[in-house]
């Protein structure tokens, strides 16, 4: 085989490995291999992004904080936000300095290094009132219809079944509750397939999924916002309950309780799936 041969097939390799590691950050070789990435990348991920904290603050953290406020009018209710990908923490970071302890937080991501990362961090400015789990995105080990606020931001389209994540995140959200997610565009998101939406099928697709009032705006270079409410009457909801009340069994949607005798156990009483407390985060077994 000729040199030039090597060389164009070497290149292809290369080129290959780039837009399956790097562009793509590993979505087509399977979960596995993005959860492996984002635990490599964790300790330097938010150095990499140089999120300015104010203006996270200003433009991220108080504007979710009154839509989260406007879905339920008790005074004495207390929001509570789960944020599915959940990262280091930017949205909940965000979120708790623009309205420190009036907002309940539930952290969910795949990586295990990411959530240290994002449980020190928010530790260390004295957020102590977010839990931090562990566990897959679909299905969410949640009952229905229990958060007042569901976010998904920068990673929908690193999951293997984005229409399916977009269920489960209306699934858990209440009648009347505010959906945030992302939606990639531009060049990049034209080398992702079956990973991205056009703004017409977004739309769609969340209208067809029990979505209504459904917005999308400029966001970032790379990304769309898009806020939804999920359908239905806006009722009072429970102002102080655990969000430890509210988990399901992923599997068989039964209940899930404290183990006897361990409060760092939490079990599926049917099939046995559970959660365990590994510092401060809730791994699913």
């Amino acid at each position: 085989m000729p040199w030039w041969a090597w060389l164009i097939g070497a290149g292809a390799v290369i080129a290959l490995g780039y837009w399956l590691l790097v562009l793509t950050e590993g979505t087509y070789l399977g979960p596995r291999v993005v959860v492996a990435l984002y635990d490599g990348f964790a300790r330097r991920y938010d150095q990499v992004k140089q999120f300015d904290q104010a203006d996270e603050a200003f433009f991220l953290g108080a504007p979710m904080a009154r839509l989260l406020a406007s879905v339920d009018p008790n005074p004495a209710h207390v929001p509570a936000l789960l944020d599915v990908a959940s990262g280091t923490g930017r949205l909940p970071a965000a979120v708790l300095q623009a309205t420190p302890g009036q907002v309940r937080v539930v952290s969910l991501d795949r990586s295990g290094g990411m959530l240290a990362q994002a449980r020190k961090k928010l530790q260390a400015e004295g957020r102590t009132g977010v839990a931090y789990l562990q566990a897959d995105a679909n299905p969410l080990p949640f009952c229905d219809g229990r958060f007042d606020g569901v976010a998904c931001l920068e990673a929908l389209e690193f999951m293997p079944q984005p229409r399916q994540v977009l269920a489960e995140l209306l699934r858990v959200l209440r009648p009347g509750g505010i959906l945030a997610v992302t939606n990639r565009i531009g060049w990049q998101a034209r080398l992702m397939p079956g990973k991205t939406f056009a703004r017409s099928t977004m739309v769609d697709t969340l209208r067809s999924l029990g979505a209504t009032s459904v917005q999308i705006q400029p966001w970032q270079v790379d990304y769309d916002l898009v806020l939804a409410r999920k359908l239905g009457p806006i009722g009072r909801g429970d102002a102080g309950s655990s969000w430890k009340a509210w988990l399901c069994c992923p599997r068989c949607q039964a209940a899930v309780v404290e183990k006897a005798g361990l409060s760092d156990v939490l079990q599926c009483p049917d099939c046995g799936w559970r959660l365990e407390n590994h510092g401060d985060i809730w791994q699913a077994i």
